[in-house]
């Protein structure tokens, strides 16, 4: 008998009880992955090549940031030839705005199972009315996304964590969003820079956090490779089941090598994931 068959007979006799006797049902493991805003110089010049050094280097799980003059189809046949898969792609709300289900379709191609919106434009955050303009925004296409059978997400930076009086617009965001349809991308490197907690996050909005960003700083503030800094990275991970996390991709905005700067934060990583 094969493990599927014996999977297959245990929950004929008792259901995921039984499973979860044997440890069958163990969490998934959280696969190391990398947003490709890190190596977009790279990318820029050799799509192809930077893919084959990624996957080279032991990464399986990529964020997109653009396509970088491919076609959703051309980009999925390089992915697929790499052995690369992307669960995320980075999509601005302009984009969703002019037409989201030609967004959607992309990332089906893809083969993403989140569409993320990574930047709010200074013009639309400058109000806690205009965070909750946005979170009712995020609903919509959110909404919409479900039924393309896709996730909405939200990735910060540090400029939600900054009070607007009195009034800390990630938490505007956190709460007038629904958990079913709009999750979070917590960017640790941007929560750390603005004083914000993760364990307060994962603790108050349990299961939202499906996604993260390592990114790693120093105790002056600046960013660096993982494993390079400050950041409790073992303590985030404590947490993954809380939290809900099943994707990280690690992040520098500006390496100097960015191979080089793919091939230590990966080290570190995995030295931390559970």
């Amino acid at each position: 008998m094969d493990r599927r068959e014996m999977i297959e007979s245990l929950l004929v006799a008792g259901g995921s009880a039984v499973l979860a006797r044997c440890g069958m049902l163990a969490r998934p493991a959280i696969a190391p992955g990398i947003q490709l805003y890190t190596v977009r110089t790279l990318m820029a010049k050799d799509v192809a090549g930077t893919l084959e050094s990624l996957s080279s280097l032991g990464y399986r799980e990529v964020e997109l940031a653009g396509l970088h003059g491919q076609t959703a189809g051309a980009m999925r046949a390089l992915l697929d030839q790499h052995g690369l898969t992307s669960p995320s792609t980075h999509i601005g709300l302009p984009d969703l705005r002019r037409d989201a289900q030609r967004v959607f379709a992309d990332a089906h191609t893809l083969g993403n199972r989140y569409v993320v919106v990574p930047w709010l434009d200074p013009s639309e955050r400058e109000t806690v009315a205009g965070y909750e303009k946005i979170a009712a925004e995020l609903n919509e296409f959110g909404r919409a996304a479900q039924s393309a059978e896709l996730q909405l997400g939200y990735h910060n930076h540090d400029f939600e964590l900054q009070p607007i009086d009195g009034v800390v617009p990630y938490d505007v965001l956190l709460a007038n969003t629904d958990p079913a349809l709009v999750v979070m991308e917590l960017d640790l490197f941007w929560l750390a820079k603005a004083g914000g907690d993760s364990t307060a996050y994962f603790a108050r909005y349990p299961g939202r956090f499906p996604m993260l960003h390592v990114k790693d700083m120093t105790a002056a503030g600046e960013m660096v490779d993982v494993g390079r800094g400050t950041l409790d990275f073992r303590r985030v991970f404590e947490q993954a089941e809380a939290a809900g996390i099943r994707h990280a991709f690690v992040e520098h905005d500006e390496p100097a090598d960015p191979l080089a700067s793919a091939r230590a934060s990966l080290t570190a990583l995995r030295e931390v994931l559970p």
